[in-house]
């Protein structure tokens, strides 16, 4: 074997063995949380992410100015709007989609007590395969636990918001009979079921955004426990 060979084959080998020793060490952190950490980390997560989720769009323009959880029309919506609005109905419709959106923002609020509290039915086992899983697997376990009863938490509120504007009860009138032919979803055959349905769509998406900022950058977040455990997972 010539010099050359040597070296790249000697690199080769010591390349192969740092990578396996930072897979085992990697795998030797993970297990070496214990499960009161690993908990604890999860449920530090899970109450930062929620808060700052309810945070950044229980309030004005928390979901009307956010392209990424805006509420719009229902699609099949979409061409009437737009022929209502060559009729000089765009006002109309206007002061619908914001009504809509008011609707979200004043709901989110009244979902965070009902999201912190949902931790609390998270046993160890769960904290492991959550922490394991995928970049959204906390979001999933939010919309799993609380999806049901926000729903219903939310709706008189969406519905007290909604209910002002004309079009709400045209839109109403229209979808359920579209409802009933089976041309429009049943989650979306009332204004008020579509917008509280999108509102949880909206909170569990800026959930995982926090989420995915805090598995990123633990550090960042402040916690010596969630430095630990996220960290272990790089």
């Amino acid at each position: 074997m010539d010099r050359r060979q040597f070296t790249y084959a000697t690199s080769f080998t010591l390349g192969t063995l740092l990578l396996a020793a930072a897979q085992r060490a990697q795998a030797l952190s993970l297990a070496d949380l214990t499960n009161a950490e690993a908990a604890q980390g999860l449920k530090i997560a899970l109450e930062k992410g929620a808060v700052a989720a309810v945070d950044l769009l229980g309030r004005p323009d928390g979901f009307l100015a956010n392209p990424k959880v805006r509420i719009p029309l229902p699609g099949y919506l979409e061409s009437a709007a737009k022929f209502m609005r060559t009729l000089g109905q765009g006002k109309r419709i206007d002061e619908l989609v914001t009504s809509m959106n008011r609707a979200a923002e004043a709901a989110v609020p009244m979902g965070k007590d009902l999201l912190v509290n949902a931790v609390k039915s998270m046993n160890v086992t769960d904290a492991k395969k959550i922490l394991t899983g995928g970049s959204t697997s906390v979001t999933d376990f939010f919309a799993e636990k609380t999806r049901a009863p926000l729903s219903v938490k939310f709706l008189p509120v969406v519905t007290q918001a909604t209910e002002k504007v004309g079009l709400a009860a045209q839109y109403n009138s229209i979808a359920g009979k579209a409802s009933g032919m089976g041309l429009v979803k049943k989650d979306q055959a009332t204004i008020e079921q579509y917008v509280t349905g999108k509102t949880l769509d909206g909170l569990y998406l800026m959930i995982g955004e926090e989420e995915k900022k805090i598995r990123q950058d633990p550090v960042g977040s402040g916690s010596a426990v969630l430095k630990k455990v996220f960290g272990t997972l790089k």
